[in-house]
């Protein structure tokens, strides 16, 4: 019988990362990440200012959809542990979106390059590390930057996200929702900005203010001040984001041929000088795959893993509405197989309702150079369980690669809290060349499907009939195909059936237009319109 067989199974981890030669204390974190299942390899344990690689930090498969934050000041190697956790999940056939604020995380489709970093930290943690791409795809929000355009409608976006968009108060954002409810029970379709502009124009008209009348609780005057909002929202470029064919987030659940899970990468350099905007579309993704995808409770492995970057961006000055719905999201996508990872600099960014349902911590280094900061600290080290290091004093003391790692076991319960030194990604750590980005984007097989912008009839339309002043109810469609007009920049003489079979997008486009089963849409808690795949 060998050593490991006389030991007791509570002080002899299964893995041989846990010898009994570590300290004691080590010793008995080390055996808190001794996981029997698949798992996530994330680093090696460090202790009394040694690395011991014997020692590895890991966060088991399943519970990955037990959602997490990955948090640390600017510089401290956040980016860097999503590519790494993003790597290990696509490899073990779990899809995963990533929001790419700064336009560098391109490079997980490329290999890495070999370098003496590189080999350093993998001997540093016992990495067999080996340079890979993983399989990608491309976005970008209404096609600015390098990639696939996502759009959404502004039926399915709803009146709850467009209101935090145009920074409206909770007065404007109850009026903005009697106004999606007259839109959706009249048969209006809100694809563009533009229809919900005539929709307000409409009823702020003279013969539409008795429609406004029979609405109940919305005035004249707040009407006018959501209609001024929308066109300036529109002057400053915006309404590319909105219109179809509308995005089908199922796109971010699918697998390569060999197995691993696509990397959806959103890219938003571009649009990074417009937070409330990326922000709350990525919760429109969110919520859009929580209200499509059906129960499956406790499963293997999670169907898709989404990082949420720039987390607190989501929610600063977000009404109490807005807050109540994505913790309710965030609460009930779990049983839906999504794990979401909230990334910002300090757990405190994100509300305690959403913090305590966040599983998995993975805490970069934090600053403490003035007293707002120290007071962040204290705050941060407060949320993490009792260990035996001084957090306060680790915590600013970190270095780039280096994180204090707690996660779910395979029993649900906390692990011990683990100063680790994580390894290297195996993919590109910089971004790829714009022309491979390029090539890349056109040569997807979804890249037909959503290229090309199309605007069908649709409430702006119906408006500008003449019979459009008897009001909605007379408006009803021709027994034959209505003329279908393009946006001005891209007049062409092809009627709406030669650019649907002509572009592929015949899939999404039949999505967008079926929105509307009879005359009202039912919306989900974030007043997101459900839909029918």
């Amino acid at each position: 019988m060998s050593d490991r067989e006389t030991m007791p199974s509570a002080a002899a981890p299964e893995k041989p990362g846990s010898a009994p030669a570590l300290p004691a204390p080590a010793l008995e974190i080390a055996s808190g990440y001794a996981f029997t299942g698949p798992a996530l390899d994330l680093g090696a344990l460090m202790w009394d200012g040694k690395c011991l690689a014997d020692a590895q930090i890991r966060v088991p498969l399943p519970m990955l959809n037990r959602h997490g934050l990955v948090a640390g000041a600017t510089g401290t190697g956040k980016t860097k542990t999503l590519q790494l956790i993003a790597e290990q999940l696509s490899a073990q056939g779990v899809p995963v979106f990533l929001a790419d604020i700064k336009g560098d995380l391109s490079g997980i489709s490329a290999p890495g390059k070999p370098g003496e970093k590189i080999s350093g930290r993998a001997a540093e943690v016992h990495q067999e590390w080996t340079p890979t791409g993983f399989p990608a795809e491309f976005y970008a929000l209404g096609g600015l930057g390098h990639g696939i355009p996502v759009r959404a409608t502004i039926t399915s976006f709803g009146p709850v996200l467009l209101a935090k968009v145009l920074q409206l108060n909770q007065t404007q954002e109850q009026s903005l929702g009697l106004i999606f409810h007259y839109a959706d029970t009249k048969g209006l379709e809100l694809v563009d900005l533009k229809d919900l502009r005539a929709v307000v124009a409409f009823l702020t008209s003279d013969e539409g203010k008795a429609e406004l009348k029979n609405i109940g609780g919305l005035s004249t005057a707040t009407a006018g001040v959501i209609l001024r909002s929308l066109t300036a929202f529109e002057a400053q470029g915006m309404g590319d984001f909105f219109g179809e064919p509308e995005f089908d987030t199922a796109e971010f659940l699918r697998t390569a041929q060999d197995g691993r899970g696509m990397v959806s990468v959103l890219e938003l350099a571009a649009v990074q000088d417009k937070p409330q905007l990326f922000s709350t579309f990525l919760m429109w993704l969110l919520a859009d795959l929580f209200h499509d995808l059906p129960e499956v409770g406790d499963a293997d492995k999670p169907k898709l893993v989404f990082f949420f970057d720039e987390a607190h961006l989501l929610f600063n000055d977000a009404s109490k509405a807005f807050l109540d719905s994505i913790t309710q999201t965030v609460r009930l996508i779990r049983s839906k197989g999504v794990g979401v990872f909230f990334v910002t600099q300090t757990p405190k960014d994100v509300p305690a309702d959403v913090l305590a349902q966040l599983g998995n911590r993975v805490q970069h280094a934090l600053r403490a150079f003035t007293p707002d900061d120290q007071k962040a600290l204290k705050a941060t080290v407060k949320t993490f369980p009792n260990s035996g290091y001084d957090l306060e004093e680790l915590l600013t003391g970190l270095g780039t690669g280096e994180a204090v790692v707690t996660v779910l076991s395979e029993k649900g319960a906390p692990t011990p809290v683990a100063a680790t030194r994580l390894r290297a990604p195996e993919s590109l750590m910089a971004p790829v060349e714009a022309t491979a980005l390029q090539q890349a984007v056109t040569s997807s097989p979804l890249y037909d499907r959503y290229a090309q912008a199309v605007d069908r009839e649709s409430a702006y339309e119906k408006l500008q009939r003449p019979q459009a002043g008897k009001g909605p109810d007379e408006v009803r469609p021709e027994p034959k195909r209505a003329e279908q007009r393009r946006r001005p920049k891209q007049e062409e003489d092809r009627s709406m059936a030669e650019q649907v079979m002509g572009s592929g997008m015949f899939k999404s486009l039949a999505r967008s237009i079926g929105t509307q089963i009879g005359r009202e849409i039912t919306r989900s808690v974030f007043g997101t319109a459900r839909r029918r795949r």
